[in-house]
C-alpha cells in the first residue's frame, strides 16, 4: 500500500486504489502465429489477436507493415470474401493504458489462379542441340503442377526428355520428329483449377542434317541452393545435353566424391533426406559421354542451411527506472545467418520516434537515458533473418513522480438517452492508475468493467446511454507508488423534451380559419421554443396577424390555396428537439371545366364527343361531372345527371340526326356545385341514310322501250336529313325463268326530287324490247341509300322483231332449191310467223310472197327459171308488224361455191385507232357475199392472226375501215370473204403499218395510299400494261396531283417518268393532314385519264408550334403559378396529351432544367413547388403527342420566387489563431434567399453557458472579423447568421481552439460502405473522423474514382466537418468505383485517406430506348422490326409500350399486345400472328432485370401485305423461234402469295453475257406464260421470275435454261484479197459477227464487173465446214475487176459481203524478170533468171509459178523467195515423169506481186538416161549373145510385144505414176449467168473432196464437217465436165498413184517464215499441174499431191 494511506482517513478509497494499482497489467499475447496458412480465394477469413491485460484493450491490425484498421475494442479481423490481393503478412497490435505491444508476422497465402496472359510463342533449335522450353507464365500460388503434351499426347519424361523442378521442358539431342505443337496444362492442388496454356511451337534446323555425335553440355545448370534446418529434404537438379543421348552419363560429386544416395532417375536430381550442416558444401555435376574420348561437361553448386534466430540474452518481464536515471533493456540472439536486431517502443519503430535518449549497445541492447515519465511502456526487442523472426519485451515503468490531474473532472449536464463523457488526465511515474467511483460504488477501472460505463485510455469516464438515475457526484482516484490524488464532477440529467399532442391533418373551408395544434412535455428545468415549417421553409407570424403562434399551436386565418401544404411543428430545447408533420388542406367549390369541346362521333351519326380540361377541384375530390344540352335552341335540361370524375371525355348518345345542339358542363366536390362551363358552338348532327322507303309505288309499261314509275315520298321524320333524290332499281328477269324473277341485268337511274308535289313520277326508256322488269323505289340523302320498296313488276311493250339467222340454200335444182333459217336473236314479242318472198333478179313483177307458222324454219321454193339469178327474202313476224329482212341471192341450177379470197389490199388513212383497208373482191361463188372478214397480225411476223372486224350484208363493198385498233402498234393485214357456203381462203398479207399514238385510254389501276411519315404519303399503282401505253414507251410517265382535303392550299402536282415505276413518297406534306390524290398516265401526246381520288393522311407528329400566353405569377418564396393556352389547331399535327412546364430553372446558371408534365389536353395551368427562393426562374412550356415534344415557347418567361430569411453562411475558417484572439472568415450563403443587409457574429465559450453569446453584426459586404480578449488555450463557439429583409437566417456554427500548436489534420479513418445501402445510382459512405490537428475540421472532400481506369473526381468538397457518414449520389448504375476522402481545417488539407475497396453499384432500369431501325412486312400477319440498342447492360428487349412492350395496332379504340425478346444480342425480331389489313405502330423498350427503359418513338406500319414468299412453280422455257421463247410457270402456293398476285417479272439474259444482255419482263397481268421475243438467234439464255404484288417482289426463282433456234447468220465480217497476180488471188474472210448456229459452210460466188468476150461468168462455190475461210482462184483474166460475194450457212445462207478486186499488178509492183533458163543437170533441175524492175519499192521476194504440159493454167510453185536469189533448183523425182513444164518467175514488193517474166522453154521431167542403158551399150550386149538371141528370138520377140501392147491399145488410160488427165481449158467450157451448180461452177464447189483439204490431226467432230465420200469426188468430177464432153472421161485418166483421199490430208497454215515452198491448198482445174517439191515443207503444213489442187 502506498504510504499515504496509512494516514489516510478514507480507509475504502486506499484499499480500493492499492488493489487497482496491483492489478494494472501490461497487455500481453496468449498466442503467437504459427506457420505459413494457405486459404482459398473467396473463403472467409477470420483472424484473432489472444492478448490478455488491463482495461481497456483495443487492437488494431496491420498488413506488410501498413495499418489497415484503427484501434478498437474489436480483436478479430474478418475478410468476407479472399482475393489473392489480401495475401502477405498479418500484424496484431495490442495497446492499453500501460502500453502497446507487437505481434510477430503471420503469414497468410491465398490459393488462386490466373489466366495465360501470352500469346503463342516459336522456338528454333539446331538439330541435335537441347531445346529448353520455358512453361508459359501464368499467375498462381501455389506453383501449379504441370504436364506438358505434344500435338496433343501426354509427355513422359524419359532418357530423352526431362521436366525441370522450374517446370521447363527439355528435349535432348532435338531431330526432325521433335518439331510439333507443344502446350502444358497447369494444375493447382490447392483450388483444383487447371489450365490450359498458349502453344509453343518448336522448329528444328538442319533436321536433315547428319546425325553425328554431340559433345556432353551442361543444359540445366544446378542452382545454389539454401534450406532452413529442420526441412525434409533437399533438391539439386542438372540437366546435360548429348549425342547419343543412350551414352550419356550424369555423376555428382562432393568435395570430389561420387555421390551415390539420392541421385534420381537418369541422374538428373540429387536429393539430400533431413539435411543437416554435414551435408553443407560444394556439388559438382558432371556429364560425360560413355565409350567417347568428347570432354567431360561439369556445372556447381553450393549447398547451405540457415536457422531461425533464438535469443542468448533477454531481459526482464518488468524494469524500473527513476526520473533523470538511466536504464538498459539487455538483447542478444543468434542464428543463421546472423539475425539483424530493432527495437519497438509501444510497437512503434525507434527509428520513427528519433528520440536521442533512446540509444542501441553494439551488444544489441536497448539503453534509455535520463528517463522520462512518457519513457514508461513496452519496449521490443526482434530478431529477424532469412529464417524467419523472435521477439521479446519488456514493461519498463519510470518512478519517482506522485500523481498529478493535468485535466481534472468537469460538470456534464446531459438530456436522457445522450452520452456524458468526463475527463480525467493525471501524470505520473509510475503511470497512475484510474479508479471511477459513485459514491461508494467502482464503476471502471483496469480490472472492473460494468455495463454502461468504460474507462477510457485517457483516463476519462464515457457513460452511455445516461439515464435520470446516473445523476449524481462522480470522482476520479489516481494512484501509484508515490501517492494518490482524487477529483470529483457533478453530473445532471435533464428529461428529454417531446411533442406530446401532435397535429393532425385539417381540412378546412376556403376562407375559415385553421388551428394546428402542437402540445410538448419537458423538464421544467429548461425552456423549450416552438418553430413552425411549411414544406421545409420556416413560417413566420404575420403582421396583420392572419397567421400567429399562440401556446404551441397555428392559428391561420381567412386561409386560401398558398395555405396549403405539409406543416412541421419543431420543439427546440437544450433537452432534446422532436418534430411531427401534419397537413393542412383548403377546398372551395370546383372551378367550371375549361375548353369545352363537341365534336361528331366518328362511327356514330346519332352521338356527340364532348371533350374538356379538367378544372381545378378546389383540394377536394370532385364527385362527379353534370352535363346538360340545349336541343334546336330549346332550354337547358340536365341529360347527363352523374359522369365519372376520372373523364374528361364522355359520349353523349341517342341524339337525332340532322338537328343542332349545344352543350354544357358542370363539376361537383365535397363543397358543391361549381359553375357551367362556357357553352359549346351550336353542332348539328350529320344527316344519315333514310330510314323509310317511298310508298305507294305504280309501275306500267309506256313503249317497247319504256316504262312509269309513280310514288310517295316517306315520312319526313324517317327523312334523316335534306332529301337529295330518287333511284329507280331494274332488274331483268328472263321469261323462261319465270316465276322465279331470275335476275340477268340491272339498271339504276336516278330522279330528281319534286318538292312541290306529294307524288312523283319517273319515266325510264332505254329498255329492252318486250321484256319483263322488277322495279324497285329508294330514296337517299348525302349519306346514302334508304331501304328499297317491295318490288313491282312491269313489262316493255311489243316491237318487229330483228333479222333471222344463217340464211343458206340447199338441194339447189334448175327449177327449185330449198330454203332455211333461224329464229331471229332479237325477236322483240311473240314471232307469230315468217314471210318469205322471192323473185327474179330486176324483175319486180316476179315477186311471189310466202307467209309460214312460227314453228317453219325452211321452205322449198318451186317454179323456178332454170339458170335464173333470184332474190330470195326472208322475216320474222310478230304483233308489232313484219320484221328486218333478210335477204341473198342464188342462181337456180347452179349450186354456190366457196368465195376468193380477196386481193390488192392497199391501206390507207392511219389513225390512232382506225384504218382503211381498199381490197379487190375475190370470187362470189355463185351467190352473194354476205360477210366481210378481216383478219390483223399484231406485232411481227410470228404472231398469229386474229380477226379484228367483220362486216356483214354489203356485198358490193370494196372499202372497209377498220375500227377498234390499238394506237401506235405495228398491224399486218388479210382479208375472208364468206357467201351462204362458207368462207374464202385469205388473202395475201398486206403491208406492215403502224397506228398513230393517243394519249393513254386508262388510268393506272388499284391506286391506293399508305402514311409514310410526318410529312409524307407512300402511293402506290399498277402501271399501265405496255399494250394501253398508246405511243412510244419511252415517252410514258405518269403524273400525280394531291391536294388538301379540306381544299386549303393549292394543288400540288408530281411527275414519274419511269413508265415501269408502281410506287412513290410523296414528300413535303403537312403533318397529320388529309390529302387527295389522284393519278394519271401520259404520253408524247397527251395524258390519260385521272383516276379516281383516293384519301390518304399523313402521320401524327410533334406539335411544330408552342402554346400560347405563357404567364408564370409568384405564389410564394418556393411556388410559381405557370398558366398557357392552347396550340394552334394548324400547328398541332395530332392528339396533344399533354404539356410539360420544362426547362423552368435559374437564369444565367448552368443546373439540370427540371421537367413538370400537366398530363391531358385540357388542364393548362400548374403551380411549380419546391423552388429556391428569391430565384428569378426561366420558363417554358411545350405540348406533346404521343410522337414526342413540340416547340418550346419563346421567348421564356421569367418570374423571381419571393424572398425569405437566408441561410447560413459557408466556409467558415480561421485563417489566424493566436492564444487570445481568432480571426474568422466565411462566405455569403449559398441560399441567400433575398438581399443580404447584414451578418451576425456571435461567440462563448465552449464550456460557458449555451445561451450566453457575444454578439456583432457588421455589414453585408463584410466577410471577416476578428475577435480578441479571448481565453488562452481555450475552445470557443463561433455562429455566423445573415439577414434579409424577412429576418435573420440559420447561422453556421464552427468551434475553434485558441492555441498555436496547430497541424494538418489526419484523413478520414475506416471508410466503409455498407452492402445493404449500396443503390443503382447512389449509396451511404461511413467513416472515422482522425484527428484534427489541434484545428477543428471546417469540412470534407469526397473523391472517387470509376473503375477500372478512370481518374479521381472531386464529388463533394463541402461536407458538413461534423459529418460521419455522407450520401454519395449522381453515380452511374452498375458500375464499379473506389473512393477516398480528406478532411480541411484551418491550416491545411489532410492527405487522402486509404481509398475504399471496389464498391459496385446496383443495376437500374435502362436509361435510353432502343432504336427501331425498319419494319418490314414479313408475312401477311407478321412484319420484321430489327433495331439498334443503346450501350448499356440488358437483360432483354420488350417490343412496343411505354410500360409493357406492346404492339399497338392503329384504330381509334385499339387494342395492346407485347412479345418480349428474351436474348439482348438479337437485332431483329419477327411479329407474328397479327391481324390483316390493319395499320400497327411499334414501340420498343428495353428492360433488364429492375425494369423497363422510355418506350421508344413509335414506327407505323400497315399489316395485311407482304411480299410474295416464294418464287414462281414448274418454271418451263421451251423454244418456240429462232427470236422467241415461251416461258411458262405455275403461281406460288396460294399460302404464300401474301396477298393478290399482281404480276410477274421475268429476268432472262444470254448465259455467258449476263452483265450486258440481261434484261426484264414485267407482266401486270397474273398470266402463267409469257414470249420473250427479239432474242439472239441459237443462243442460250437463263430465265428466272419473281412474282410481286402491291408488297412488293418475292424471291428470284431457281434459273432455268432454253436455247433459241437457229437462224441464218449474219454477213461474214470482212472479205480481204492477198497473193493478187494477173490470173489469180487468194480470198479469206472472216466469220459472222452473229453466227445465229453452227455455220456448216459458205459460198463464194465471183463474176467479172463487166462481160469477158461477151460472156459473163458467174461462179458459184460452196464450202463446207466452218473451218476454212479462204479459196485460191485461179482463172481470172488481167486488168478485169472482179465482184466477190460471200455467205455463210446455217439452216440457210445469210447476208452477203461484197468486195471488188482487180486482176493483175497495180501500180508500183515491180517488172518482170528477165532471161529465164531451165538446166537440167542428172536429177536436178535449176531455174534462172535476172532481175527485173524493182518498181517503187524494193523487192521483197520471188515467187515461181508452173504450168504442166497437161493443163492450161499456171499454178503457184515456189514462194517467198529471198530477194537476192536468182536460180533455183529442184529435185525432178517430185515432178511427174513424162510430163513437160514451163516456168515462169514474179517479183514481189511492197506494192504486191508484180508481172510475171516471159515462160521458159518446155522441160521434161524425164532424168538423163544412164550409160547401160545408152544404145551402144545395148548393141555391144546384143553382139555378145547374138547365137543365144537367135535361138530365142521368137519367144523374144513374142514376149516383146506382149510387154508393149498395153499403152498403145488403150491411149485413154495411163499407168504411168506420173501422168495425169488432160487440164480442161476454162475457155471451152460453156457458161451460164445462173448459179447451177452442175455446170462450170460446180467445179468449183467445195463439196467436192479438193475443197475439203483438212490436216490428218484433225478430231473425228472437226472432220465431219468436210468429209471425202466417194459420192464427192464422183459429184466434183462430174461437176467440173459435164458442160464439155471432150472432157467427160477425162477423169479416168488420172493416175492410180494418187488417192482420193490425199486431198483430205493436209492444210495450209500462214506462216511468217521466209519459206520457198508455196503450199497449194485451192485450185480450180487441174489434177496434175505442178509437181510435189523437195525440200522442207512450211512448219504446220502437209506438201499436197502434186497437181491434185489444180484439179479442183
Amino acid at each position: 500500500f502506498p504510504p499515504e494511506c496509512a494516514a489516510s482517513s478514507n480507509d475504502l478509497f486506499c484499499h480500493a486504489g492499492a488493489s487497482e494499482l496491483e492489478g494494472d497489467v501490461a497487455p500481453y499475447f496468449k498466442t503467437e502465429p504459427g506457420r505459413p496458412e494457405t486459404h482459398l480465394e473467396g473463403n472467409r477469413l477470420v483472424l484473432t489477436c489472444l492478448a490478455e491485460g488491463s482495461w481497456p484493450l483495443e487492437f488494431r491490425w496491420m498488413l506488410n507493415g501498413t495499418d489497415i484498421t484503427a484501434f478498437s475494442p474489436e480483436y478479430k479481423y474478418i475478410i468476407p470474401s479472399l482475393q489473392h490481393t489480401d495475401m502477405g503478412a498479418y500484424q496484431c497490435v495490442v495497446r492499453n493504458r500501460m502500453g502497446a505491444l507487437l505481434q510477430r508476422r503471420a503469414e497468410i497465402h491465398v490459393a488462386y489462379m490466373g489466366n495465360y496472359v501470352e500469346g503463342d510463342q516459336r522456338k528454333t533449335v539446331t538439330q541435335g542441340r537441347a531445346a529448353v522450353l520455358n512453361s508459359p507464365a501464368v499467375s498462381s500460388f501455389p506453383r501449379p503442377q504441370v504436364t506438358w503434351f505434344m500435338d496433343g499426347y501426354k509427355i513422359i519424361p524419359s532418357s530423352r526428355v526431362a521436366i525441370t523442378l522450374e517446370n521447363q521442358l527439355v528435349v535432348l539431342a532435338t531431330a526432325a520428329t521433335d518439331a510439333g505443337r507443344y502446350y502444358v496444362q497447369a494444375f493447382n492442388e490447392k483450388n483444383g483449377e487447371n489450365k490450359t496454356s498458349p502453344n509453343v511451337y518448336l522448329n528444328v534446323a538442319d533436321a536433315d542434317a547428319p546425325a553425328g555425335p554431340v559433345a556432353p553440355v551442361i543444359v540445366i545448370a544446378p542452382r545454389n541452393t539454401t534450406v532452413t534446418a529442420g526441412v525434409s529434404k533437399a533438391t539439386m537438379e542438372c540437366v546435360a545435353n548429348a549425342r547419343p543421348v543412350e551414352k550419356l552419363n550424369l555423376v555428382w560429386r562432393r568435395n570430389g566424391v561420387e555421390v551415390a544416395s539420392g541421385v534420381g532417375s537418369f541422374g538428373r536430381r540429387l536429393t539430400i533426406v533431413n539435411p543437416t550442416s554435414a551435408d553443407v558444401g560444394l556439388y559438382v555435376c558432371e556429364a560425360s559421354l560413355l565409350d567417347s574420348s568428347m570432354k567431360h561437361a561439369e556445372a556447381r553448386a553450393f549447398l547451405s542451411i540457415i536457422e531461425s534466430p533464438y535469443f542468448t540474452v533477454e531481459p526482464r518481464r518488468k524494469m524500473m527506472g527513476e526520473v533523470e536515471k538511466s536504464v538498459d533493456i539487455p538483447c542478444q540472439a543468434r542464428g543463421v545467418p546472423t539475425p539483424k536486431l530493432e527495437w519497438y517502443k509501444d510497437a512503434v519503430p525507434l527509428s520513427r520516434l528519433s528520440n536521442p535518449r533512446y540509444k542501441v549497445t553494439s551488444s544489441g541492447g536497448l539503453q534509455v537515458r535520463q528517463l522520462q515519465p512518457n519513457d514508461t511502456g513496452i519496449f521490443q526487442c526482434f530478431a529477424r533473418n532469412a529464417a524467419g523472426e523472435a521477439q521479446v519485451h519488456t514493461y519498463l515503468d519510470v518512478t519517482s513522480m506522485a500523481p498529478a490531474f493535468s485535466t481534472p473532472p468537469a460538470n456534464i449536464t446531459v438530456t436522457d438517452g445522450t452520452v456524458a463523457t468526463f475527463t480525467c488526465q493525471v501524470s505520473g511515474a509510475p503511470k497512475p492508475a484510474i479508479v471511477w467511483k459513485k459514491d461508494a460504488q467502482i464503476l471502471a477501472s483496469g480490472s472492473v468493467k460494468i455495463p454502461r460505463f468504460a474507462l477510457l485510455e485517457s483516463g476519462g469516464l464515457q457513460v452511455q446511454p445516461v439515464v435520470l438515475q446516473d445523476m449524481g457526484t462522480y470522482t476520479c482516484y489516481a494512484a501509484n507508488m508515490e501517492g494518490t490524488v482524487n477529483a470529483s464532477a457533478d453530473l445532471t440529467v435533464w428529461s428529454r423534451t417531446y411533442i406530446s399532442q401532435p397535429p393532425t391533418d385539417r381540412r378546412v373551408i376556403k376562407g375559415t380559419t385553421a388551428i394546428l395544434e402542437c402540445g410538448a412535455t419537458h423538464d421544467p428545468r429548461v425552456s423549450v421554443r416552438f418553430v413552425w415549417k411549411k414544406d421545409g421553409e420556416m413560417v413566420g407570424q404575420s403582421r396583420g396577424g392572419r397567421i400567429s403562434l399562440q401556446e404551441g399551436s397555428l392559428h391561420i386565418t381567412q386561409t386560401w390555396s398558398g395555405d396549403i401544404g405539409d406543416y412541421t411543428c419543431d420543439v427546440l430545447s437544450p433537452a432534446g428537439n422532436d418534430s411531427k408533420a401534419t397537413r393542412l388542406e383548403v377546398i372551395e367549390l370546383p372551378h367550371s371545366p375549361r375548353h369545352l369541346q363537341a365534336r361528331l362521333n366518328a362511327t356514330d351519326s346519332r352521338s356527340v364527343e364532348l371533350l374538356w380540361m379538367r378544372p381545378f377541384d378546389g383540394n377536394s375530390p370532385l364527385l362527379h361531372y353534370v352535363v346538360e344540352l340545349s336541343e334546336n335552341n330549346s332550354p337547358w335540361r340536365v341529360y347527363l345527371a352523374n359522369v365519372n370524375p376520372a373523364l374528361m371525355t364522355t359520349v353523349v348518345t341517342g341524339l337525332t340526326p340532322a338537328r343542332t345542339y349545344q352543350f354544357r358542363v358542370c363539376a361537383v366536390n365535397q363543397v358543391g356545385k361549381g359553375q357551367y362551363s362556357t357553352q359549346t358552338n351550336r353542332l348539328m348532327l350529320r344527316e344519315e341514310p333514310p330510314s323509310a322507303p317511298p310508298k305507294n309505288i305504280v309501275a306500267s309499261g309506256r313503249t317497247n322501250q319504256s316504262i312509269m314509275v309513280q310514288w310517295q315520298p316517306p315520312p319526313e321524320p324517317q327523312l334523316n336529313g335534306v332529301l337529295r333524290g330518287y333511284v329507280i332499281h331494274l332488274i331483268t328477269i328472263l321469261l323462261s325463268a319465270w316465276p322465279e324473277h331470275s335476275p340477268e341485268d340491272t339498271i339504276v337511274v336516278t330522279i330528281t326530287p319534286d318538292y312541290h308535289g306529294t307524288r312523283h313520277l319517273a319515266y325510264v326508256s332505254g329498255l329492252k324490247k318486250f321484256t319483263w322488269y322488277l322495279t324497285s323505289v329508294l330514296c337517299f340523302t348525302t349519306p346514302g341509300n334508304g331501304p328499297r320498296s317491295a318490288p313491282r313488276l312491269v313489262q316493255t311493250h311489243e316491237d318487229i322483231p330483228g333479222p333471222v339467222g344463217r340464211l343458206s340454200f340447199t338441194e339447189i335444182l334448175d327449177t327449185s332449191l330449198r330454203v332455211s333459217w333461224e329464229e331471229p336473236v332479237e325477236k322483240n314479242g311473240v314471232i307469230t310467223g315468217y314471210l318469205l318472198s322471192w323473185e327474179a333478179q330486176g324483175k319486180n313483177q316476179s315477186r311471189v310472197a310466202q307467209t309460214m307458222p312460227n314453228t317453219t324454219l325452211e321452205y322449198k321454193v318451186t317454179g323456178l327459171t332454170s339458170l335464173t339469178t333470184y332474190t330470195l327474202e326472208v322475216a320474222a313476224i310478230t304483233a308489232a308488224g313484219i320484221g328486218m329482212i333478210t335477204s341473198s341471192t342464188i342462181s337456180s341450177g347452179v349450186p354456190p361455191e366457196l368465195p376468193g379470197p380477196p386481193s390488192n389490199l392497199v391501206i390507207s388513212k392511219i389513225s390512232p385507232r382506225s384504218a382503211t383497208l381498199k381490197f379487190r373482191a375475190g370470187d362470189d361463188g355463185k351467190t352473194a357475199i354476205s360477210k366481210w372478214i378481216v383478219e390483223g397480225q399484231v406485232s411481227g411476223e410470228e404472231e398469229e392472226w386474229k380477226v379484228l372486224y367483220e362486216k356483214d350484208n354489203d356485198p358490193e363493198a370494196q372499202v372497209l375501215e377498220v375500227p377498234n385498233l390499238t394506237p401506235f402498234t405495228f398491224y399486218r393485214f388479210r382479208m375472208r370473204q364468206a357467201n351462204v357456203v362458207g368462207s374464202s381462203k385469205t388473202s395475201e398479207p398486206s403491208r406492215l403499218i403502224q397506228t398513230l399514238q393517243a394519249p393513254p385510254d386508262a388510268a393506272p389501276s388499284s391506286v391506293s395510299v399508305r402514311t409514310a411519315s410526318e410529312t409524307s404519303v407512300w402511293l402506290r399503282w399498277v402501271p399501265l400494261p405496255e399494250t394501253e401505253y398508246n405511243g412510244n414507251p419511252e415517252s410514258v410517265g405518269y403524273r400525280l396531283r394531291v391536294w388538301r382535303a379540306d381544299q386549303q392550299g393549292e394543288v400540288s402536282t408530281r411527275v414519274v417518268s419511269d413508265r415501269l415505276e408502281r410506287e412513290i413518297t410523296l414528300e413535303g406534306l403537312e403533318e397529320w393532314t388529309e390529302y387527295l390524290l389522284q393519278i394519271q398516265a401520259f404520253n408524247s401526246i397527251g395524258p390519260g385519264p385521272w383516276s379516281e381520288p383516293v384519301r390518304g393522311r399523313t402521320r401524327e407528329s410533334v406539335p411544330s408550334g408552342a402554346p400560347d400566353n405563357v404567364t408564370a405569377e409568384a405564389m410564394s418564396s418556393t411556388h410559381i403559378l405557370v398558366t398557357w393556352g392552347p396550340v394552334p389547331d394548324s400547328e398541332q399535327n395530332g392528339n396533344i396529351l399533354g404539356y410539360k412546364v420544362i426547362l423552368y430553372r435559374e437564369q444565367d446558371s448552368n443546373t439540370e432544367p427540371q421537367v413538370q408534365v400537366v398530363k391531358g389536353n385540357l388542364t393548362q395551368s400548374t403551380l411549380l413547388r419546391n423552388l429556391r427562393k428569391y430565384v428569378l426562374y426561366e420558363i417554358q412550356v411545350l405540348a406533346f403527342t404521343r410522337i414526342g415534344d413540340g416547340q418550346l415557347s419563346s421567348p421564356p418567361v421569367l418570374e423571381r420566387t419571393k424572398d425569405d430569411v437566408p441561410g447560413p453562411p459557408v466556409r467558415l475558417v480561421f485563417p489566424e489563431v493566436r492564444l487570445t484572439e481568432v480571426r474568422v472568415v466565411w462566405q455569403s450563403p449559398v441560399d441567400a434567399n433575398g438581399i443580404i443587409i447584414g451578418y451576425q457574429v456571435a461567440y462563448r465559450l465552449d464550456s460557458g453557458e449555451p445561451n450566453q453569446f457575444t454578439t456583432v453584426d457588421v455589414g453585408p459586404n463584410t466577410k471577416e472579423f476578428t475577435a480578441s480578449a479571448l481565453s488562452q488555450e481555450s475552445a470557443y463557439i463561433f455562429r455566423i447568421s445573415a439577414r434579409t429583409q424577412q429576418g435573420w437566417g440559420t447561422a453556421a456554427q464552427a468551434v475553434v481552439i485558441t492555441t498555436e500548436i496547430r497541424e494538418r489534420p489526419q484523413p478520414p479513418l475506416q471508410l466503409s460502405v455498407p452492402q445493404d445501402q449500396v443503390q443503382s445510382r447512389r449509396l451511404w459512405l461511413e467513416w472515422v473522423p482522425g484527428r484534427d490537428g489541434s484545428s477543428p475540421v471546417r469540412y470534407f472532400t469526397l473523391q472517387l474514382r470509376q473503375l477500372p481506369d478512370g481518374g479521381w473526381i472531386t464529388h463533394s468538397s463541402a461536407i458538413s466537418h461534423n459529418s460521419t457518414s455522407c450520401v454519395v449520389d449522381r453515380l452511374k448504375p452498375y458500375t464499379s468505383y473506389k473512393l477516398r476522402m480528406m478532411a480541411t481545417n484551418d491550416i491545411g488539407d489532410s492527405k487522402y485517406s486509404q481509398e475504399t475497396d471496389a464498391i459496385t453499384t446496383l443495376q437500374d432500369v435502362p436509361d435510353e430506348a432502343p432504336v427501331i431501325q425498319s419494319v418490314k412486312p414479313s408475312t401477311t400477319t407478321s412484319v420484321l422490326v430489327q433495331w439498334q440498342v443503346p450501350y448499356y447492360p440488358l437483360s432483354a428487349l420488350i417490343i412496343c409500350g411505354p410500360h409493357q412492350a406492346q404492339i399497338c395496332p392503329w384504330s381509334p379504340h385499339f387494342k395492346t399486345a407485347t412479345s418480349t425478346v428474351s436474348s439482348p444480342s438479337l437485332m431483329e425480331f419477327e411479329l407474328t400472328q397479327l391481324q390483316k389489313y390493319r395499320r400497327y405502330e411499334i414501340i420498343m423498350t428495353t428492360y433488364n432485370i429492375i425494369g423497363e427503359s422510355p418506350a421508344s418513338a413509335p414506327v407505323e406500319v400497315f399489316v395485311g401485305e407482304a411480299a410474295p414468299s416464294v418464287a414462281p412453280q414448274n418454271i418451263q422455257v421451251n423454244t418456240m423461234s429462232s427470236t422467241q421463247l415461251e416461258v411458262q410457270w405455275e403461281p406460288p402456293p396460294v399460302e404464300t402469295q401474301n396477298g393478290i398476285i399482281q404480276g410477274y417479272k421475268i429476268y432472262y439474259w444470254e448465259i455467258e453475257n449476263q452483265n450486258e444482255t440481261e434484261k426484264v419482263k414485267i407482266l401486270f397481268l397474273p398470266e402463267t406464260s409469257v414470249r420473250l421475243k427479239n432474242l439472239t438467234s441459237y443462243t442460250y439464255y437463263m430465265v428466272k421470275l419473281s412474282a410481286f404484288n402491291a408488297a412488293g417482289d418475292g424471291p428470284l426463282s431457281e434459273p432455268r435454261k432454253g436455247r433459241t433456234l437457229q437462224a441464218a447468220p449474219s454477213a461474214p465480217s470482212f472479205i480481204s484479197f492477198s497473193e493478187v497476180t494477173s490470173t489469180a488471188v487468194n480470198v479469206s474472210w472472216g466469220l459472222p459477227l452473229t453466227p445465229n448456229g453452227v455455220v456448216d459452210g459458205y459460198r463464194v460466188v465471183y463474176e467479172p464487173s463487166a462481160p469477158i468476150h461477151g460472156v459473163t461468168k458467174v461462179i458459184t462455190v460452196d464450202i463446207r465446214g466452218s473451218w476454212q475461210r479462204w479459196l485460191k482462184v485461179r482463172d481470172l483474166t488481167k486488168g478485169v475487176t472482179y465482184c466477190f460475194r460471200v455467205q455463210a450457212r446455217t439452216i440457210s445462207y445469210g447476208p452477203e459481203v461484197t468486195a471488188n478486186v482487180t486482176a493483175g499488178p497495180v501500180e508500183g509492183a515491180p517488172g518482170s524478170p528477165l532471161k529465164i533458163s531451165l538446166m537440167k543437170s542428172g536429177s536436178t533441175l535449176t531455174i534462172h533468171w535476172a532481175p527485173g524492175d524493182g518498181g517503187a519499192g524494193h523487192v521483197t521476194g520471188y515467187a515461181i509459178e508452173a504450168r504442166p504440159s497437161d493443163e492450161a493454167l499456171w499454178d503457184t510453185f515456189v514462194r517467198h523467195l529471198p530477194p537476192s536469189t536468182t536460180s533455183h533448183s529442184v529435185s525432178l523425182e517430185r515432178l511427174r515423169q513424162g510430163v513437160s513444164y514451163q516456168f515462169r518467175v514474179l517479183a514481189i514488193n511492197e506494192y504486191g506481186y508484180g508481172e510475171p517474166s516471159a515462160p521458159s522453154a518446155a522441160m521434161s521431167a524425164q532424168p538423163e538416161t544412164p550409160f547401160y542403158e545408152e544404145w551402144w551399150f545395148l548393141l555391144v550386149l546384143a553382139l555378145c549373145g547374138l547365137i543365144l538371141l537367135l535361138l530365142l528370138v521368137f519367144g523374144l520377140v513374142l514376149h516383146g510385144q506382149s510387154r508393149n501392147v498395153s499403152p498403145l491399145l488403150w491411149p485413154s488410160l495411163s499407168v504411168f505414176p506420173g501422168r495425169s488427165p488432160p487440164r480442161p481449158n476454162p475457155a471451152g467450157l460453156r457458161y451460164s449467168d445462173e448459179d447451177i451448180c452442175n455446170n462450170y461452177n460446180g467445179a468449183i464447189s467445195t463439196e467436192c473432196t479438193a475443197l475439203t483439204e483438212r490436216p490428218a490431226d484433225l478430231s473425228e467432230s472437226e472432220a465431219t464437217d468436210s468429209d471425202c465420200e466417194e459420192d464427192q469426188l464422183k459429184h466434183s468430177f462430174v461437176n467440173h465436165y459435164m458442160s464439155d464432153p471432150s472432157y467427160f472421161n477425162s477423169w479416168k485418166r488420172q493416175q492410180k498413184g494418187l488417192k482420193q483421199t490425199l486431198a483430205c490430208s493436209y492444210e495450209e497454215r500462214v506462216s511468217s517464215d521466209a519459206d520457198g515452198y508455196y503450199q497449194t491448198v485451192v485450185t480450180q482445174h487441174s489434177v496434175g499441174g505442178v509437181y510435189t517439191p523437195a525440200g522442207q515443207p512450211a512448219p504446220g503444213s502437209r506438201t499436197p499431191i502434186t497437181g491434185f489442187s489444180s484439179f479442183v
